[in-house]
């Protein structure tokens, strides 16, 4: 393609969103993604329980993950594609870097090379990912979270909510994605006194979705979002450009076959 000005365009690419979310064990992470426009899931651990939904085998390996994305290119009618965990993908391909080089372990390859050679199965992921993207399949990364102690070089240390994953492949992901999010049971913390320091913490029974940054979690996102919102897909989804207008075009087709 010739690089002039016949070829200048207004704004990005019109693709859906690359969404990672992470969270506690149970935080319904697997719920909200099962509430998603047309989903089908690559499992790499059991934790779908009670979500009728359609989905592959259980993933052995990281080459089973790459051949479900790869079968996507094909026909069918899935619009969303979660991969459920990520945290749980992240060993096979520790075992697959083992294998290509040799070793029992990862930790076998000296001098933490094998943690950088894990780093082409990720980006082999995300290029999976996006290209779906482009065709209008939603990626939803599914993670587990873990609190880390961050130290930041303007202030004192504290500790945060982030993406369990190992470093390199966290900052990837950070950098890649879309909207990070992050799933967790509303809570609000209950003081006896205005001037205490610590309360009682009780739960508001309800989940919430955080895609805003904050000191205390890993969150971002590019289309101005509010920071926070109920963990219901079409919630979120009305927050998303390119899954707000898909959003209401099922609405009117399904206005328009009910009309029928």
């Amino acid at each position: 393609m010739a690089f002039d000005l016949s070829n200048i365009k207004r704004g990005g690419e019109e693709r859906a969103p690359l969404f990672v979310l992470h969270g506690a064990p149970g935080a319904g992470k697997t719920t909200f993604a099962a509430q998603a426009d047309r989903p089908i899931f690559i499992r790499c651990e059991d934790g779908l329980g009670l979500n009728d939904v359609d989905t592959f085998p259980i993933a052995e390996s990281v080459d089973d993950v790459l051949a479900a994305l790869a079968s996507l290119y094909g026909e069918h009618d899935y619009k969303t594609v979660v991969i459920d965990t990520m945290s749980a993908l992240e060993p096979m391909i520790w075992a697959k870097v083992a294998q290509d080089h040799g070793g029992k372990s990862i930790e076998d390859i000296g001098f933490g090379k094998g943690y950088i050679l894990a780093m082409d199965y990720w980006q082999d992921i995300v290029k999976a990912c996006k290209g779906l993207a482009l065709k209008g399949i939603t990626p939803v990364l599914i993670a587990h979270s873990e609190i880390v102690k961050f130290d930041p070089p303007e202030s004192e240390s504290y500790d945060r909510y982030q993406i369990k994953l190992h470093k390199r492949a966290f900052a990837y992901l950070y950098e890649q994605a879309d909207i990070i999010g992050f799933a967790q049971n509303a809570i609000h913390v209950k003081k006896e006194n205005v001037k205490d320091t610590k309360g009682k913490a009780i739960s508001k029974r309800k989940r919430e979705l955080i895609v805003s940054e904050s000191p205390a979690i890993i969150a971002k996102n590019r289309y101005a979002m509010p920071a926070s919102m109920d963990l219901e897909w079409e919630q979120f989804a009305a927050h998303v450009p390119f899954l707000a207008k898909n959003l209401t075009l099922s609405n009117l087709n399904f206005e328009a076959t009910n009309e029928e």
